[in-house]
């Protein structure tokens, strides 16, 4: 992104010091969590206080001639997932002895994957097998040799159904035709499955196993159901120059980051490193505090952190308002630390975006919740650990639905009283304290009333799909419908400036994640369409404040293994650059009055949307928009308005539109008046006055 010379050495400079600041930060880490870092999975896969965590403690290996096992002193270094969940493994490198059907064949039995609502043909649970007897399997060919070391397995994800696994074989080779079972002494092993069909399972062999495929074999399952799972296979692939397959899909990053899971104190120490590496542009705040009293933690970056500078637009990030989709956390301190590091090297697009954008970045909304999800880890969370606040809300429905306040006064066409098409106020029952919101939710209402947010974004995870307001269906009864907003095809543009930079959401040759295929629309969809949901934050911002928000789903682990970090940071990088960027699209400017101060709550009107937004304190605004010439209305209480043509460009950078207004008669009469220390007096009063006062002269020339 720049050239050579003196920049790149201060980068590296820059860069060295940084890591040094870093290192500092793990090295006040215990020594139990520096070699947890060390060995991948086994940071969270050993937890065994967690309910349904097992692990097989490493016994005698039988020798055998056609066995692969690997040196004892090895069996404790712990392997990432192979990535079944995060799709790396593909549906042809999934294989069964026999299917019920194809919704329910190998390619289902993916960790964590979860059903369609009609649970169909296309899109089942699990992988079933079609008959219940002791010669079923689903096996996993890794491609090249792998250390295999365990198995994480998990039930049918059905509403209807009980289906699990109770007890299995473990089987590798690498033929696929003479295959060696796991031993423990001198009989094959048997792994203990699941007891129910949410929570995974893990099982460590006895000691790893090299070899190309894995099996695992069912041996009973649960009395009433079918045999059926979801799973994930841990290993370690082995070097291998020659497989094209593997370096064709390697993904590796330049930059020199800290990829790793942070818990809520690492998360803070990490905050305060990018603050002392980048003192002038940075600055920490909390916005309230969570149920269990955490703060809610924000970074601002900006060339005048702490103050709002007219005419600069304000942007935001969010993560984590589930507390187990851990993706999104991740990718926001990965880019606070980019920012800091880019800015420092000299890169111009980074230095003009921070000194021209005033960026706020909440990585954890929901510490509560990460903190349940990291006791859990990666594998072990199932697929809700930690989604819920501490008292079991989940933030992202529980704004007030405006919604419906403005529908239903649209529907009687703005009688009794008329509700406004934005800044609609929020209701009074919502506001009591006997009400069920989360103080985390109300934290955040806070943030975007005080601060005037032009756009938005929440990182969410479990899909890969930017979805866009409204989020909730018009029609009474209907669980999915196409609900645009007025300003439809400016959202069309937001979310499609994410999804089609990053570098598989619109690739057509991609597996969808559960049930869903967004391909149809680029790796985008309306909310209301995919499914609704009355008071999203996406609606609630969009109806409440001036902040076009939208929600990004960044993967389809919610929780990914530390290893994937550095994948997935590449995947979204540019996307989460581009979208910031787009905070600049559109009009921006003053309105002022006629001493050219500047009038804050004006409206803002284009000709055409039915969506108004207004000014900020100082009489700065912004208005999102699509290239193209709009008509566009200014006014405040008080005063005249004014109307003008403003035209957006196709470049980047918003068109300058100012307005100034003048004072209404009336106003200017009441201004006056009230200068003087009296009051005006309105019209009928004045004349009814003047109508006594005629009465009573004629009266006294009558009695004269």
């Amino acid at each position: 992104m720049q050239g050579g010379g003196p920049a790149r050495e201060l980068k590296a400079e820059r860069r060295l010091v940084f890591q040094e600041q870093r290192e500092g930060v793990q090295h006040d880490r215990s020594w139990k969590d520096q070699g947890n870092e060390q060995t991948g999975f086994l940071e969270s896969g050993k937890n065994s206080s967690r309910k349904g965590v097992r692990t097989k403690s490493s016994e005698k290996a039988a020798s055998d001639d056609h066995s692969v096992p690997v040196a004892r002193d090895e069996v404790r270094e712990g392997c990432p997932p192979l990535g079944l969940e995060t799709l790396k493994i593909t549906d042809f490198q999934l294989h069964a002895s026999t299917s019920k059907r194809y919704g329910l064949g190998a390619h289902r039995g993916r960790l964590n994957i979860q059903a369609g609502i009609n649970e169909n043909d296309f899109y089942d649970g699990a992988w079933c097998a079609g008959r219940n007897d002791l010669h079923q399997w689903i096996e996993v060919d890794a491609r090249r040799l792998t250390k295999f070391t365990g198995v994480i397995t998990q039930g049918r994800n059905s509403l209807w159904l009980s289906d699990w696994v109770t007890s299995y074989k473990v089987m590798v080779s690498n033929d696929s035709h003479t295959w060696v079972t796991v031993k423990n002494g001198s009989g094959d092993m048997i792994f203990e499955g699941n007891s129910e069909k949410e929570i995974p399972v893990l099982n460590e062999l006895p000691v790893p196993m090299v070899a190309r495929y894995i099996r695992i074999n069912p041996r009973s399952w649960f009395d009433n159901g079918s045999i059926c799972m979801r799973m994930e296979i841990l290993g370690c692939p082995l070097p291998d120059p020659n497989n094209y397959y593997h370096r064709r899909n390697e993904m590796t990053t330049t930059d020199d980051l800290d990829f790793k899971h942070h818990n809520y104190k690492e998360m803070r120490q990490l905050m305060k490193v990018v603050n002392e590496m980048c003192p002038n542009i940075t600055r920490i705040y909390n916005i309230g505090k969570s149920h269990q009293g955490l703060k809610l933690y924000a970074v601002e970056i900006s060339d005048h952190p702490g103050e709002h500078e007219v005419g600069e637009p304000e942007f935001h990030y969010m993560a984590g308002a589930h507390g187990n989709e851990v993706l999104g956390r991740e990718l926001m301190l990965l880019l606070l630390q980019f920012l800091c590091q880019e800015y420092l090297a000299g890169n111009p697009r980074i230095v003009h975006l921070v000194e021209e954008t005033r960026i706020h970045i909440l990585p954890s909304l929901n510490p509560d919740g990460y903190e349940k999800a990291y006791e859990g880890g990666s594998e072990l969370g199932g697929w809700s650990l930690g989604r819920w606040t501490h008292d079991g809300i989940d933030i992202n429905n529980n704004f007030p639905d405006l919604n419906t306040l403005l529908w239903e006064a649209e529907d009687r066409q703005n009688l009794p009283r008329k509700v406004p098409n934005h800044y609609i106020a929020i209701p009074e029952w919502f506001l009591s304290e006997n009400a069920t919101v989360a103080v985390e939710t109300r934290a955040v209402i806070a943030w975007m009333e005080k601060i005037p947010f032009v756009l938005g974004g929440n990182l969410q995870g479990g899909e890969l799909v930017v979805a866009y307001p409204y989020d909730m269906v018009r029609s009474l009864w209907k669980t999915q419908e196409h609900s645009p907003t007025p300003d439809d095809h400016v959202f069309r543009w937001l979310a499609y400036s994410y999804a089609s930079t990053h570098r598989l959401m619109t690739d057509a040759r991609r597996r969808v994640c559960h049930t869903e295929d967004f391909q149809k629309e680029d790796g985008t969809v309306n909310g209301a369409s995919w499914h609704t949901v009355a008071g999203s934050l996406n609606d609630f911002s969009y109806l409440h404040t001036n902040c076009f928000e939208l929600s990004i789903y960044v993967g389809c682990d919610k929780y990914p293994h530390e290893s994937e970090l550095p994948e997935e940071w590449e995947n979204n990088r540019e996307s989460l650059i581009v979208f910031m960027e787009q905070v600049h699209r559109g009009i921006k400017g003053m309105v002022r009055d006629a001493h050219g101060k500047g009038i804050p709550n004006a409206i803002i009107s284009v000709e055409g949307v039915n969506h108004d937004i207004r000014t900020a304190s100082d009489g700065d605004y912004w208005r999102l928009l699509n290239p193209g010439e709009y008509v566009v209305t200014a006014k405040a209480e008080g005063f005249t308005s004014s109307t003008k043509n403003c035209m957006v460009g196709y470049d980047m950078g918003a068109t300058r539109c100012d307005f100034t207004l003048s004072k209404t008669n009336l106003a200017r009469i009441r201004e006056i008046m009230e200068k003087f220390g009296k009051q005006p007096v309105s019209l009928p009063a004045r004349r009814l006055k003047l109508r006594g006062r005629k009465r009573r002269q004629r009266g006294g020339r009558a009695n004269t």
